[in-house]
């Protein structure tokens, strides 16, 4: 896949693949998004802080991260176990999947090699099958395992960025397919996600580059944010993880939302916000917005009793 034409020249922290997976998933979460209204801006009152998010600003947008950050667990794990469940692979496969998402859950962070396991189980389990196939595959897999693990309380920061009339986008080393799903059905913007080659809507079995994580997350926002005309200073990001530091050090607004202990260190050392949904005990907060403290309460509680009812 060529080089994106609307990247300018700049000196690169990344690898060489980290820059092509990010300029690769940016360009396929674009071609998946849906154009949204755009509002003109409100200026806040004389003598009063703006809100944040800020209604009507089209110069920012938002960027989530997806596993343990929008969503309990990690989407590959759990699309791996919808596979199974349609015969793609064996039951050994399914207790490796099993493992890996058990030590995550526990560990609450990633494991190099089991996500590269399992990135490369998936490409081989893939290999051969219409990307068509895979995306309905996809729908249904988000009813069936997906739906129920969305953290209200991230989902509710999220619908406070879509109300101020912001673009948000899922940012995930899952496969674009699978993200863009999950995305669809939280009504956001777009993902950007790791792309697995196809050729003439095809997997081939290969990857674009390198999987969108750590320093090719950071490339594939700032490849966004300079197709869309973003100001990353104005924007927002979310992540668990200190492997996202480097996406959450591009933007002016970075939380770390049920961060693991490297994340939350660096995040209090930097003065970020935090968040934690993962227990009943109020999370450590670090300015706070309205949006993000009260909203998300009573935003987390309307987007559970949603699903409740979806799933009756």
């Amino acid at each position: 896949m060529a080089a994106l034409g609307w990247l300018t020249p700049r000196r690169r922290s990344a690898t060489a693949r980290s820059v092509l997976a990010g300029e690769a998933s940016a360009e396929a979460a674009r071609k998946s998004s849906q154009e949204l209204e755009e509002l003109a801006p409100e200026p806040a009152p004389e003598g009063t802080e703006p809100e944040f998010p800020v209604v009507g600003d089209d110069k920012a947008a938002a960027f989530f991260d997806l596993d343990n950050t929008v969503m309990q667990g990690a989407a590959i794990f759990h699309f791996g176990r919808g596979l199974y469940k349609r015969k793609f692979f064996e039951a050994r496969d399914l207790y490796r999947f099993a493992w890996q998402q058990a030590w995550f859950r526990l560990a609450g962070v990633e494991d190099p090699e089991h996500m590269q396991d399992a990135r490369d189980s998936a490409l081989s389990i893939v290999k051969g099958h219409r990307v068509a196939e895979l995306m309905s595959i996809g729908e249904e897999i988000y009813d069936e395992y997906m739906a129920e693990r969305i953290w209200p309380g991230t989902r509710a920061l999220a619908e406070a960025h879509l109300d101020a009339g912001q673009k948000v986008w899922l940012v995930t080393a899952a496969p674009v397919e699978i993200a863009t799903v999950i995305a669809r059905r939280l009504g956001l913007t777009g993902a950007l996600g790791t792309v697995a080659e196809s050729v003439d809507g095809v997997y081939t079995g290969k990857l674009v580059g390198e999987p969108l994580h750590g320093p090719a997350k950071a490339e594939a926002v700032r490849a966004l944010a300079a197709a869309e005309g973003l100001d990353l200073g104005r924007c927002a990001a979310y992540s668990d993880s200190h492997n996202d530091i480097p996406m959450l050090s591009l933007v002016g607004h970075p939380y770390a939302i049920n961060p693991d202990s490297k994340l939350r260190k660096h995040a209090r050392t930097l003065d970020w916000r935090l968040r934690d949904y993962r227990t009943g005990r109020k999370a450590a907060k670090v300015g706070i917005p309205a949006a993000a403290g009260v909203g998300a309460v009573a935003g987390g509680t309307a987007a559970a009793i949603a699903l409740h009812r979806r799933r009756r």
